[in-house]
């Protein structure tokens, strides 16, 4: 067991809910859900009961249906197939992997109401209309979203409880961490660029498993997120696991923006729309999308046919690019760690970017612009396009944001931005992979200072 935030938001929840509602953690497979349940139910609860159905009776199933609506006789035929009872007001009932029998889902309107339990449920896929169809969505819900392992935990997982707290510092102040600790800390970046956040992946590295042995537990998670997604996505004729899979394919366009023609010559949003909402709703991937105007009220000006497709995972987008290398991935990891690769990273960069601000609960917009720069004699030049690789909302104004794979520190993008938009933002970064320096008004952030954006 991994130390996990989403931990502290179910003691959050335990503290101000107090029985009122059920937290419901969602996320993608294999990024520790389950696990973060049971431990939070041995420590926080003096007792708990797990109901897993992807393994749960036929008897526990009909228990459901049947009993639900008189709950003293459910609560008793429970104990009885399960082989054991829980003391009221201090124990918590666990429906893991809850999307496998909605009904389970619906009932948690009826057991919050009775309130002699806790309940917690888990699972992938949630929303999505084959598991909601035909059930009412209980009101009692709190939806905690999780996410991989971000920085901050796979610095945990080393033993390591004190870098995050200096990077925060360093960024609060705006000061330089020093080359030393810069050049440390961005090795762990790597490491965690490479490897990922999903659990068993971490897990393999923190005990010295090769970097052959870490990637063949990735390509086992990928080929797990395929066959879900091909088994759930099978109604829009493989469209879901097709777009699955081009992802890092995508990533390498120039500008990486999602290409309809990749998946099918006759494809258009209109086409793909429902597909993209499947893979959103998976988890399994992060969605930018294009603002219009750069407005503190973006979600009025997305473009949503125009946008970006990260995974949810860098260390699973690395697997996925490296494609079948065999013995060849162990060479590769390290040319990646020890920054030797000797490629453009752009598209992992911006991946892991994507990553951290979406586990910092941001919603993903970029913005494409056209902007006439004036000459030295005040002449309006040719319109160029430029683009915004991620734009935030931080206070009341935009804040936008570039990536850089190296340590260049060019920004052509920002200087056009904010010659166009002045009035709109305030805070401008360059992310790349030096320490911390201002220039002006721009500040150049180590790409690890994402989590603190």
């Amino acid at each position: 067991m991994f130390k996990r935030k989403a931990y502290n938001s179910l003691v959050e929840w335990k503290r101000v809910s107090n029985g009122s509602t059920a937290a419901l953690v969602e996320g993608a497979r294999r990024i520790g859900k389950s696990t973060v349940a049971e431990a939070f139910a041995q420590a926080e609860y003096t007792d708990y009961l797990l109901l897993d159905f992807s393994k749960e009776s036929a008897d526990v199933r009909r228990n459901f249906q049947e009993n639900i609506g008189n709950l003293d006789a459910f609560f008793r035929n429970l104990f009885l197939l399960k082989g054991k009872s829980l003391k009221p007001k201090e124990s918590v009932i666990i429906f893991d992997e809850v999307q496998l029998f909605p009904l389970a889902r619906q009932a948690i309107k009826e057991l919050v109401k009775d309130g002699r339990y806790h309940y917690i449920e888990t699972g992938s896929l949630i929303s999505i209309k084959q598991n909601t169809k035909d059930i009412l969505i209980p009101s009692e819900e709190y939806r905690i979203k999780m996410y991989p392992m971000d920085f901050e935990e796979f610095l945990w997982a080393k033993d390591n409880a004190v870098t995050a707290d200096a990077i925060r510092e360093a960024f609060d102040r705006k000061r330089a961490l020093g080359d030393g600790i810069h050049r440390t800390i961005m090795k762990s970046f790597r490491e965690y660029m490479a490897i990922g956040g999903m659990p068993q992946a971490v897990a393999a590295f923190v005990n010295g498993a090769t970097f052959e042995q870490i990637d063949f537990t990735k390509r086992a998670i990928l080929s797990l997120y395929e066959e879900d997604l091909h088994k759930y996505g099978s109604e829009q004729n493989g469209r879901v696991s097709a777009m699955f899979n081009m992802v890092s394919q995508q990533l390498g366009n120039p500008n990486m923006h999602f290409k309809f023609a990749a998946i099918d010559k006759n494809a258009r949003y209109d086409r793909l729309v429902n597909s993209l909402e499947f893979l959103k709703e998976s988890m399994t991937v992060n969605v930018c999308e294009n603002v219009t105007s750069p407005e503190v009220f973006m979600n009025l000006y997305v473009q949503k046919e125009n946008f970006k497709m990260f995974m949810a995972d860098t260390g699973l987008l690395v697997t996925q690019a490296m494609g079948n290398q065999g013995t060849a991935q162990e060479s590769l990891y390290k040319a990646l760690i020890f920054d030797k690769l000797g490629t453009n990273l752009g598209m992992v960069m911006e991946n892991m970017v994507a990553q951290m601000l979406t586990a910092n609960g941001h919603v993903l917009h970029f913005h494409e612009f056209e902007h006439a720069a004036k000459s030295g004699d005040g002449i309006l030049k040719q319109p160029k396009k430029y683009e915004i690789d991620f734009i935030l909302v931080r206070g009341k104004h935009v804040c936008p944001i570039e990536v850089k794979s190296s340590s260049y520190r060019t920004h052509r993008s920002l200087d056009a931005f904010f010659e166009k938009y002045n009035a709109k933002a305030s805070e401008r970064y360059v992310l790349y992979t030096k320490d911390l320096q201002r220039e002006g008004e721009v500040v150049y952030l180590p790409l690890y200072m994402a989590m603190c954006l």
